[in-house]
């Protein structure tokens, strides 16, 4: 199931990103670049206000390395502020951008984080860009255009069976509801028995990297965090993959949670986090 096959007509947008792509690939890049100089395994945090202190400083440092390059590609767009918050935006066109995806992992001398930018035109994502600075690899996609590692396109996971599925979920943010992380734990016991690995990680992203990739089978989270999950989101239905919420409906920035997966095993997901199996 494409999430977005009848949102938006793709005739002629392919080409029309073509140029925003290129521009945003650059600024997210350098972007990386910037975290990458940071980056140190041996960094060690040992209080809360150390780590947030750490964390606001690479957002600082990088933001003005993204913002402007990102606006001036696309004359007339906005920018989201908020990275963690969640909901319909308003008509036209937006940047929803992360500009440390995993900070928390980067400040911690952890190697799951990237750099992330999603253009969304009236709610819908038509272009996506996750760069891996550790690796190198940029992932990139526009609606309608398919999902490329390096240029190179992506493919979701031909599995049919969730018996043999590497599945993931994670928290969106800290401080989730009570509700959410409930249904999380929930959720992770149900597939600890029914899928072959259950990987729990944050950030989304870096697990939606690998469900585009056809590495991982399946990722859902309880969460609307848009940062977390757009990029991602068009990766993963431009690969191939079916992206709905947890009952199997349409996924849209108005859903409340989300899944992402192989289009094999997705009805068998459905039914675990929906706790019809």
């Amino acid at each position: 199931m494409n999430a977005f096959s009848n949102s938006l007509t793709v005739s002629g947008e392919t080409a029309e990103l073509d140029g925003t792509l290129e521009r945003a690939v650059a600024a997210v890049q350098a972007a990386g670049r910037l975290l990458l100089d940071s980056y140190d395994v041996d960094t060690r945090h040992d209080d809360l206000e150390e780590i947030v202190r750490a964390i606001h400083a690479n957002d600082e440092a990088v933001l003005p390395l993204v913002r402007q390059p990102l606006l001036d590609a696309r004359p007339g767009s906005r920018w989201v502020e908020d990275e963690l918050a969640g909901g319909v935006l308003p008509e036209g066109e937006w940047w929803v951008v992360d500009p440390a995806e995993g900070n928390i992992n980067h400040i911690h001398g952890m190697g799951e984080w990237a750099v992330t930018a999603a253009l969304v035109r009236d709610n819908v994502p038509v272009l996506a860009v996750v760069h891996v600075p550790l690796t190198g690899d940029t992932y990139t996609a526009l609606r309608g255009g398919g999902a490329f590692l390096n240029g190179r396109p992506l493919r979701a996971s031909a599995k049919t069976d969730l018996k043999a599925a590497l599945v993931g979920t994670g928290q969106a943010k800290p401080g989730e509801e009570e509700e959410a992380l409930r249904r999380m734990g929930t959720t992770v016991t149900a597939m600890l028995l029914r899928a072959l690995v259950v990987r729990v990680s944050v950030p989304a992203t870096m697990q939606l990297i690998h469900v585009a990739a056809g590495r991982m089978d399946t990722f859902w989270q309880f969460s609307d965090v848009r940062s977390g999950l757009l990029p991602g989101a068009l990766l993963v239905s431009e690969a191939g993959g079916a992206v709905t919420d947890t009952q199997g409906k349409p996924w849209s920035l108005a859903s409340s949670d989300f899944l992402a997966s192989a289009p094999g095993v997705h009805a068998q997901a459905v039914d675990v986090l929906s706790g019809r199996a």
